[in-house]
């Protein structure tokens, strides 16, 4: 008996591991050998590409391209429409699964509607890609990107709000009142 959702036009694959509690919704494919953990939320009309690993509390919204070479940590937020890609130079009559490079969003990580991550640019801890940003290089834990290509504007808390430095480069959460440090182009909680 399964122990989690998949909707009637859902589409799943074989040798697909899907964890307690996931919702599959309309019109979305998963493809052989996803392994998506617990929790999760597929929204309609996605498509998860084979070997696709996602962790446990991942939500994926509507219209999401989740490409071979996709690594998405727990509690990543996908927004809608916004899409991976896994080939540097494609070319429809060149094959090229040879080539897939590998790109990871880590862990509590959001990236807004419409983004595009170009492959193989790793998402940092908590970071925030802004709606429409196309990524072409790393962005760094807690970092704030936006813009075609991105471009760091700011640093953000675990709860996704902008943070201030004070002088000594302390700032607050103004929501979970976390306290954060930034040192060396670093910011971690205190």
């Amino acid at each position: 008996m399964k122990d989690f959702f998949a909707h009637e036009t859902a589409i799943i694959d074989t040798n697909c591991t899907i964890g307690k509690d996931t919702k599959i919704w309309h019109f979305s494919h998963i493809m052989a050998n996803c392994q998506i953990g617990e929790g999760c939320n597929i929204g309609q009309n996605v498509v998860v590409a084979p070997k696709v690993v996602l962790g446990k509390n991942v939500k994926v919204q509507n219209n999401v391209s989740i490409y071979s070479g996709v690594i998405c940590e727990d509690d990543v937020f996908l927004g809608p429409s916004m899409v991976f890609t896994n080939v540097m130079n494609p070319r429809s009559a060149i094959k090229r699964q040879h080539e897939y490079q590998k790109t990871r969003v880590k862990r509590g990580a959001s990236i807004g509607a419409n983004a595009t991550i170009i492959c193989g640019n790793n998402i940092g801890e908590y970071a925030f890609v802004g709606a429409g940003a196309v990524v072409t290089k790393e962005v760094l834990p807690f970092a704030l990107v936006v813009g075609n290509p991105s471009k760091q504007i700011g640093w953000v808390s675990e709860y996704g709000h902008r943070l201030a430095f004070n002088d000594l480069g302390v700032a607050v959460c103004k929501e979970s009142k976390q306290e954060y440090q930034l040192k060396n182009n670093t910011v971690f909680k205190r």
